[in-house]
């Protein structure tokens, strides 16, 4: 039976739509197929599964703790938006734009991101294990202590990204563009980094082993104490690379440069260096040999 129900204003309280219907659902979707501008909307907790916002403008919106899990959410407007704690699984925003937008907690397993522009969005301990942000503009987004696991990122741009501590196992992260980011005791175990873009990124106690770093280019990066445990790192540009104390036991870097490189303290045990270019490192024995020669 259909119920009279109403869309408030986040603060002010004032009615943006009302109506009758079955759900407020219902409403909302009546409301965006007749291109009713909901900005600023208060959805706090409501219950959104499955509703079809292709197109929907949500800028400024409050949706906290909605449930949005199976949502089409296709070229929303959704700029500067609350979704913290929100769940968003299996959600489809591809295209949409989030800038500015707040994702704290949310859960976004096997969310369609494709395409997405969030600048500078707050994504910080969100579930994205398994979601789709191939090709999304992320610059300065803080996705901090996410979860990304088996996430595909390929061809996103994430330059000065935050994802300190975020988990990105078995992510897809090919020719990802991740220069100057921060990824600071991010695991990327088994991940597929080939032909990414790393210049000057910070990896400091990262987790690498078994990743996959074909011909990416980690020039001037800061890998300090990472592990790098069987990882492959054939034709990688590590230029002037901060591998000091860095384990890369059973590595291959065949045709790596790593010209300039410091690995000071690094662990090559079983490490295949055929072909790398090796001159101009820095090591603990050229470092001593260096002090003796004073």
């Amino acid at each position: 039976m259909a119920e009279r129900f109403a869309l408030r204003g986040v603060g002010s309280g004032e009615c943006i739509i009302s109506g009758e219907a079955d759900s407020l659902k219902d409403l909302v979707e009546a409301a965006v197929r007749s291109g009713t501008d909901l900005t600023l909307s208060d959805l706090r907790g409501a219950e959104l599964s499955g509703a079809q916002m292709t197109k929907a403008n949500l800028s400024s919106a409050d949706l906290s703790e909605a449930d949005l899990s199976g949502a089409d959410l296709s070229e929303a407007r959704m700029t500067v938006a609350t979704m913290n704690r929100a769940n968003l699984s299996g959600a489809c925003l591809a295209r949409a734009t989030l800038m500015g937008a707040q994702l704290a907690g949310a859960k976004l397993i096997k969310a369609d991101f494709s395409k997405l522009d969030d600048r500078g969005g707050n994504l910080c301990g969100a579930n994205l294990c398994g979601a789709d942000l191939s090709g999304s503009y992320l610059p300065e987004v803080d996705l901090s202590k996410c979860r990304l696991h088996g996430a595909d990122l390929t061809s996103a741009l994430l330059p000065f990204a935050d994802l300190r501590g975020a988990f990105l196992s078995g992510a897809k992260l090919v020719k990802a563009g991740l220069s100057a980011a921060d990824l600071t005791r991010a695991v990327l175990s088994g991940a597929d980094l080939s032909g990414a873009e790393l210049v000057g990124t910070i990896l400091s106690g990262a987790s690498l082993n078994g990743a996959v770093l074909i011909g990416a280019d980690l020039s001037f990066a800061d890998l300090a104490g990472a592990e790098l445990i069987g990882a492959d790192l054939r034709e990688t540009d590590l230029t002037g690379v901060n591998l000091a104390g860095a384990d890369l036991t059973g590595a291959n870097l065949a045709g790596a440069n790593l010209y300039g490189a410091d690995l000071t303290d690094a662990v090559l045990t079983g490490a295949n260096l055929d072909g790398a270019r090796r001159d101009n490192l820095i090591s603990k024995s050229s470092a001593e040999e260096s002090e003796k020669d004073r």
